[in-house]
C-alpha cells in the first residue's frame, strides 16, 4: 500500500462525523456541571460553608498537633487537646460577637435622636445646592433613621438562626479532628497514583495555615490599634468597633470599609465632622499599612493570589454563600485552584492568571526544601512510591 493510500484510509470522509465530543459539547457540559454544583452550594450553604470552615480550622491547627506529638504525647491525646483548643477559640469568638451585638443593641437607641437630627441637617445641606427639598426627600425616602437604628437591635434577635450553622461547625470539627489519621493514610494511597494531586493539596494546606493564622494575628493587632485610637478620640462603643474590626479583617478588600463606617458615623454624631475625619484618617493609615504592606509579606508566599482574583472571589463567593462565603472567599478559591488547576498539568497555564508572578517560583523552592528535608527516608519509601504504569508524570517546576 502506498503512502497516499494510507493517508486516504485514515482521513475521514467529509460526511463522516469525528469521533469523541467536540469542544463545544465539552464546554456546554462543563458549564452545566459548574452551574449545578454552584446551585447546590447556594441551596445548602448553611451546611456546606460551616463544614468547610471546620476543615479550615482543623488544617490551621495541624502545627499544634504535630508539636504535641513531638513532645511525646500520644496521638489520641494530641487530638483531644487540639479539639478542646478549637472549641475554646470558637466559644471565645462567638461570645465576643454576641457581647458586641448585645452592647450595641442596648446603647445605640440612645443616639437615635442625634441620628435623626443629622439626617434632617443632611437634607437641608443638600437643598442649598439648588435641589428642591421634595426631590431630596423622595430620593432619600428609603433611608429611615428609625429603621437603620433598629437594624442592629434586630440582629440580636436573629442570632438564633445561626445556631444551626454553629451546630454543623461543631460536629464537623469533632469528626475531622479524629479522622486525621485516616486522612493521612488516604493521602499515602493517593500519592502512589496521583502525586501531582497530593502536591496541590499540600500547597492548599500550606496556604490555609498561612491565611488563617496570619489573618488572625493581624486582625488582633489592627483591632487593638483601632480601639486605642477610638478611645483617644472619645468615640463611644470603642470596644464594640474593635470587635467589628477584628471580624471584618477576614473579609478581603472591603472588610476595612465595613469596619470603618459605624465608628465614623458615631464620631460624626458625638463629635462632629472633625472627629469623623480623624477616625477615617486613622483607620486608613492603620489598615493601609498593616493590610497592604505588612500582612501580604507573610501570606503572599503560601497564598499568592493576585489582588484582582481576591476581589473577584469575594464578590463571587459572597453572592453564592452570603456572609460566610465572603469570609471564606480566599480559602474557597484556593480549594478550586488546588483541585482544578494545580492537580492537572494541562491547566498549569491558567495558574498564571490567578497567582502573582513569583508565586510558582516560591512554591517550587518550598517543595524542594520539603523534599530535601525528607531525603533521609527516601530509601525506605522508594519501593512504595515508585512510579507505575498508571502513575501520572509530574513535570519539573
Amino acid at each position: 500500500m502506498s503512502t497516499n493510500d494510507s493517508v486516504e484510509a485514515t482521513t475521514p470522509a467529509p460526511h463522516e462525523e469525528s469521533r469523541g465530543w467536540g469542544i463545544a459539547a465539552v464546554t456546554v457540559v462543563s458549564l452545566a456541571a459548574v452551574f449545578v454544583v454552584l446551585w447546590g452550594i447556594s441551596q445548602h450553604a448553611s451546611m456546606v460553608m460551616p463544614a468547610f470552615l471546620a476543615l479550615n480550622l482543623v488544617i490551621a491547627a495541624q502545627p499544634l498537633q504535630k508539636l504535641l506529638e513531638r513532645a511525646g504525647l500520644p496521638r489520641w491525646g494530641g487530638m483531644i487537646i487540639v479539639l478542646l483548643v478549637l472549641y475554646l477559640i470558637l466559644a471565645a469568638l462567638v461570645g465576643m460577637l454576641v457581647w458586641a451585638v448585645w452592647i450595641a443593641a442596648e446603647e445605640i437607641p440612645q443616639y437615635q435622636d442625634k441620628f435623626t437630627e443629622l439626617y434632617e441637617q443632611s437634607i437641608e445641606f443638600l437643598g442649598t445646592f439648588g435641589v428642591s427639598q421634595d426631590q431630596i426627600t423622595s430620593t432619600l425616602s428609603g433611608i429611615d433613621p428609625q429603621a437603620i437604628m433598629g437594624t442592629v437591635q434586630n440582629v440580636a434577635g436573629q442570632l438564633s438562626s445561626a445556631g444551626g450553622m454553629l451546630t454543623v461547625l461543631v460536629i464537623a470539627l469533632t469528626f475531622l479532628v479524629f479522622d486525621i489519621p485516616g486522612i493521612a493514610r488516604r493521602r499515602g494511597h493517593i500519592a502512589r497514583q496521583r502525586p501531582r494531586l497530593v502536591d496541590s493539596l499540600t500547597s492548599f494546606s500550606d496556604g490555609i495555615k498561612s491565611y488563617w493564622i496570619v489573618s488572625t494575628v493581624f486582625g488582633v493587632i489592627v483591632a487593638v490599634m483601632d480601639v486605642v485610637a477610638l478611645l483617644i478620640l472619645g468615640v463611644p462603643l470603642a470596644l464594640v468597633w474593635g470587635v467589628l474590626a477584628f471580624a471584618t479583617n477576614y473579609i478581603p478588600n472591603i472588610g476595612f470599609v465595613l469596619g470603618l463606617v459605624p465608628p465614623a458615623l458615631f464620631a460624626l454624631l458625638t463629635g462632629g465632622p472633625v472627629d469623623a475625619i480623624w477616625v477615617v484618617v486613622v483607620y486608613c493609615v492603620i489598615n493601609l499599612v498593616m493590610q497592604s504592606f505588612v500582612q501580604p509579606k507573610f501570606t503572599g508566599d503560601a497564598v499568592g493570589l493576585t489582588p484582582t482574583v481576591t476581589f473577584l472571589s469575594l464578590v463571587f463567593w459572597s453572592s453564592i454563600a452570603g456572609a460566610l462565603g465572603a469570609i471564606l472567599a480566599v480559602p474557597l478559591t484556593l480549594a478550586v485552584k488546588a483541585f482544578l488547576v494545580d492537580a492537572d498539568p494541562r491547566m498549569r497555564w491558567f495558574s498564571t492568571f490567578l497567582t502573582t508572578p513569583d508565586a510558582e517560583a516560591k512554591r517550587g523552592r518550598r517543595r524542594a526544601a520539603q523534599m530535601a528535608a525528607a531525603e533521609p527516608t527516601t530509601e525506605i519509601t522508594a519501593p512504595i512510591t515508585a512510579p507505575g504504569p498508571d502513575r501520572e508524570e509530574q513535570p519539573a517546576d
